[in-house]
């Protein structure tokens, strides 16, 4: 075994979303940095779907963005269909979604990566980590090279014993067309992780000429395009358009007809598939009186022909695939480019990690993305971006960072993972948030770029335009207050239909009426105009939800209570009188940081919080 004659500060394994995020946030923070992945041609890879956003997912791009991460400069370069979702819903539930030229994506943020100073791109396939009684050394991969490092981030997404299944057939690989990394799964439980086996899949992949477009529902983008980044004026790549396709009775047939052949359903796959993205196989057995399911049609790229079915993943036989898609109305003659394919892999149990995604088994070794048991692109380089930040602040001897589950998705999320046990892969919901409305995509920037300047993310043209845009809001919010309307605005008064006014209103009084908007102001107050609609948006919804917004932070004051009662890290749960065993195990199992933490552990009961709480305040406070 040779030794690399480099040592790192942080050593990110695996190159998908979340590596790139978390090893661009260690070397913005100033600590040389090792990203090592199985191949220099498949950097943040889209294996699945060619998009980046969605309803809650377009809330932790946003996130991401606000610390002074990549993903939303990177799908607003290379996308190429935006659409803003639940537009007439409520702003908490309100989300961006952009298809992404997949080719374009990955290309890009490949040369961000090999521009920044502190950061080196290696090909590796890791196969065992170099521990030393309890702390990481450094990783060792299968050609025999060593590299060493003061903390390492694990990234490996579906390639840990990853296995893939078409029809019955299968074989070891991480994705189609890679192999799979067979020894960390080993190493991990050899230094005391426990390791399960979850289950994804993707759907086919279709030849865009093969395709009759003229008989499917054209969906196209949005005409007036919001960014995903902060950053991002103006989108001024191509745009194009999606499609909108429909299964039948008769494609329901052909997939039950052959489900003997499906190693899901034939007992062949082991591993917890995601609840909320089933294979269409699973879709027509689970609800066998619909007659169709929607799919999207979405291109993978402006130039490309390939074309991504979504909602049809798949580990059906190739044969059947075809044959279903040609029942589809449009797609009688289709081509099959690459079938779909289920994949197991294995997951570190996310309950054995410490709030910053540092192992507790392992000092300096942090998981980011699949490895923790979610889905997604989004979760993942959410993860990515905290674990890469931790790690960096743990080499600079620094506090970690740990994002509350009041002030962002991404500690939702890391909250979820850390407390409750991974019954399948884990997906981000707007739902998941006691707090929905205090987190949402328009003011992710308000939340978080104090966090991302406090930490050395956000540099100083990213924070110069954060003030100003925070200084709109305030002075907006004043005009608003200081200018008023009287009855003898008459034409005002009744363009905008408010009848008899017996006396004067500001505008912020109007604006609280449901049917006004800010727009309908700005054709008689030409003061607003000179304000950024980022600005705006953000004084427009604090004025219709004032009191939504209040009862909200009022609960946050309650759940901060609890929060700040913080549990010693040596506290002895066998000391605590009244605590059920069951109680007890969990309690040792997670080792909780706070009051508040250890109340949303499943199992801890409100009774054992009071007791806990009675024994902190007698023991620790007298």
């Amino acid at each position: 075994m040779s030794r690399y004659d480099k040592e790192y500060q942080v050593i990110v394994v695996g190159a998908g979303h979340a590596g790139c995020e978390a090893a661009l946030a260690s070397a913005r923070m100033g600590c040389s940095t090792l990203l090592l992945t199985i191949g220099l041609d498949t950097v943040a890879q889209m294996s699945c779907n060619p998009s980046i956003g969605g309803l809650a997912k377009g809330h932790l791009v946003h996130e991401i963005d606000a610390l002074g991460g990549e993903m939303g400069l990177n799908i607003d370069a290379t996308g190429i269909q935006f659409r803003r979702l639940n537009t007439r819903k409520g702003p908490a539930v309100r989300a961006a979604r952009a298809q992404a030229d997949r080719m374009a994506y990955s290309a890009r943020m490949k040369n961000v990566i090999e521009d920044e100073l502190l950061l080196d791109l290696k090909q590796g396939l890791v196969d065992e980590l170099l521990v030393e009684k309890g702390l990481i050394l450094g990783v060792k991969t299968r050609e025999g090279l060593s590299f060493y490092g003061e903390t390492v981030v694990l990234t490996t997404g579906t390639f840990m014993r990853g296995l893939i299944h078409v029809g019955l057939n299968h074989y070891a690989g991480g994705r189609a067309g890679e192999p799979s990394a067979e020894g960390i799964s080993g190493s991990l439980i050899t230094h005391g992780l426990r390791v399960g086996r979850l289950k994804t899949g993707t759907p086919a992949r279709l030849s865009a000429r093969s395709i009759d477009f003229t008989k499917l529902e054209k969906q196209p983008g949005d005409k007036v395009i919001k960014p995903f980044s902060f950053m991002t004026d103006k989108i001024v790549r191509e745009q194009v358009d999606c499609y909108i396709a429909e299964t039948n009775e008769v494609t329901h047939q052909i997939i039950r007809d052959n489900l003997d052949k499906s190693p899901l359903f034939a007992g062949v796959i082991e591993g917890i598939g995601p609840r909320y993205c089933p294979s269409i196989e699973d879709k027509v057995v689970r609800f066998p009186d619909k007659k169709s399911h929607q799919s999207f049609i979405e291109p993978e790229g402006v130039r490309g022909s390939e074309m991504y079915p979504s909602g049809l993943s798949t580990s059906l036989p190739p044969d059947v695939q075809l044959a279903y898609f040609r029942s589809m109305v449009g797609f009688e003659q289709v081509e099959i480019m690459r079938p779909g394919y289920a994949i197991e892999y294995d997951f570190v149990e996310p309950m054995q990690l410490k709030a910053t995604l540092e192992t507790r088994v392992v000092s300096g070794l942090f998981h980011a993305g699949q490895i923790n048991g979610t889905s997604g692109y989004e979760e993942a380089a959410g993860q990515g971006i905290l674990a890469g930040i931790n790690a960096a602040r743990q080499c600079q001897d620094r506090e970690p960072v740990i994002v509350g589950r009041d002030e962002g998705y991404l500690g939702v999320m890391v909250d979820d993972l850390i407390t409750q046990p991974t019954t399948d892969p884990y997906r981000m919901f707007t739902s998941r948030s006691e707090y929905r409305l205090l987190l949402r995509e328009d003011n992710a920037d308000q939340r978080l770029t104090e966090l991302g300047r406090k930490i050395g993310l956000v540099d100083d043209i990213r924070w110069e335009k954060f003030l100003e845009k925070q200084q709109q809001v305030t002075a907006a919010t004043q005009l608003l207050k200081t200018k008023s309307i009287t009855s003898a605005d008459r034409e005002i008064v009744d363009s905008l239909g408010l009848g008899e006014l017996k006396s004067g209103l500001n505008l912020e009084a109007l604006l609280r009426r449901p049917e006004l908007s800010l727009k309908q102001l700005e054709r008689f107050f030409p003061e607003l105009e000179k304000f950024s609609p980022q600005a705006l948006e953000q004084v427009e919804i604090a004025v219709k939800y004032e009191g939504y917004i209040k009862r909200q932070l009022e609960q946050v004051e309650r759940y901060r209570e609890q929060e700040d009662i913080n549990i010693p890290a040596a506290i002895d749960y066998m000391e605590i009188p009244s605590l059920s065993t069951e109680v007890r195990e969990k309690l040792k199992q997670i080792r909780p940081i706070s009051l508040g933490h250890a109340g949303r552990i499943q199992g801890v009961t409100p009774a054992a919080i009071a007791v806990i709480q009675i024994y902190l305040r007698k023991k620790y406070h007298g």
